[in-house]
């Protein structure tokens, strides 16, 4: 009977066992899959990214093209206001002219009427000879006077005729010079406003360009959004996942701090201000006051605040290679001190800039920095 159950147990034991190692070959096809799903929306993003950059340089390059359009477009419509006003100075002289014309006819038809009235007299009554007037005088002194009567009479009516056909002659010759003004005026105007048409239709379809490349860009822009988006929500779910197992490099430096990647090293999206960014180093998600590590034997450079990265610990571990463990919640070492790999340097925190409790690891070789994976 003991023997049967041993049986069993071993057996039961043996299936637990078969399943725990189909699960634990399971989880790293699975985290590749997930990997290769996430790094295909990067992908996808990126592409997403660079469409739209590429729209917004086309972007920019046509809006100085309309710049430049409507600078020419100000001056057309400058040179057709000039026009314009021109063309209504002279419509505006015509019109004053066309009264001054009534008035003069007016005046014209009055002398007019006056000379014909002395005609009408002199056929009524007849002719009277100036010699009957001069040979009528009763003595010299009198003829002397009836010869300088006589030539003003003349004069009278030679005057009155000449006023008359000049002041028409006057009209008739403005009138001539400001048609000719006004047609020559309304084909300038005519080419000025055809030409304001032109340069004003040219802006119109550059700003429409604008406008469909801004919606294009806008719909990169929400396609980027969403793959990123897709790949993050990979990436969570690769780190609530226990079969993740985190890259490795030399495997000189230990892990700082124990927990899921929540930020990349490299180019991402600032969790604050929303730009793209250069992360120079991982960001290792964690609780409030967990102990954080030095990942190798090092001397303490640096134990204080620095903007953006709160309270921070620098270590020089020679050759060049310096690590960097920021938003700590407070400090445990101090400038000067020797630690060994794996000492306790800080605990977790948010300070700085930060969103979160996490660990910003960095490492850096003379200076600049460079992948963590690397040494881990």
């Amino acid at each position: 009977m003991r023997t049967w159950i041993n049986g069993r147990r071993q057996a039961g034991l043996a299936c637990v066992l078969s399943a725990g190692f189909f699960l634990t070959s399971l989880a790293p096809v699975w985290a590749a899959t997930a990997e290769e799903e996430k790094q295909s929306y990067e992908d996808q993003a990126a592409e997403k990214l660079r469409k739209s950059q590429e729209i917004q340089t086309r972007i920019n390059s046509i809006s100085e093209e309309k710049r430049l359009l409507d600078e020419e477009a100000d001056k057309a419509i400058a040179a057709h206001k000039e026009a314009k006003a021109n063309l209504d100075e002279t419509a505006a002289r015509m019109s004053d002219n066309e009264a001054r014309l009534k008035d003069v006819q007016a005046d014209y038809d009055k002398k007019s009427g006056a000379l014909g009235k002395r005609v009408r007299d002199i056929y009524i009554n007849g002719q009277i000879s100036y010699l009957d007037v001069l040979f009528g005088a009763k003595d010299f002194q009198d003829f002397l006077t009836r010869m300088d009567l006589l030539k003003k009479v003349i004069q009278q009516d030679y005057d009155l005729v000449q006023v008359v056909f000049a002041e028409k002659q006057d009209i008739e010759d403005t009138q001539k010079q400001l048609a000719e003004d006004r047609e020559k005026q309304e084909g300038l105007e005519l080419k000025a406003r055809q030409a304001r048409e032109v340069m004003e239709q040219k802006v119109k379809k550059r700003q429409q360009l604008i406008d469909k490349m801004k919606n294009d860009k806008a719909v990169f822009d929400r396609q980027y959004d969403e793959l990123m988006a897709a790949s993050k929500q990979i990436t969570r779910m690769i780190q609530n996942s226990h079969y993740h197992v985190q890259p490795s490099g030399s495997g000189a430096m230990i892990w700082p701090i124990s927990g899921p990647i929540t930020s990349e090293f490299g180019w991402r999206t600032h969790p604050i201000s929303g730009d793209q960014r250069f992360h120079s180093g991982l960001d290792i998600g964690g609780d409030y006051g967990m102990p954080v590590h030095a990942a190798q034997s090092g001397t303490v450079t640096y134990a204080g605040w620095i903007s953006g990265y709160g309270n921070t610990v620098i270590l020089d571990h020679g050759g060049g290679i310096t690590t960097l463990y920021g938003h700590n919640q407070s400090l445990a070492v101090s400038v000067g001190q020797s630690v060994s790999q794996g000492d306790v340097i800080s605990y977790c925190g948010s300070t700085g800039n930060s969103t979160g409790p996490h660990c910003h690891f960095e490492v850096r070789q003379n200076g600049e920095p460079v992948s963590p994976y690397g040494y881990l």
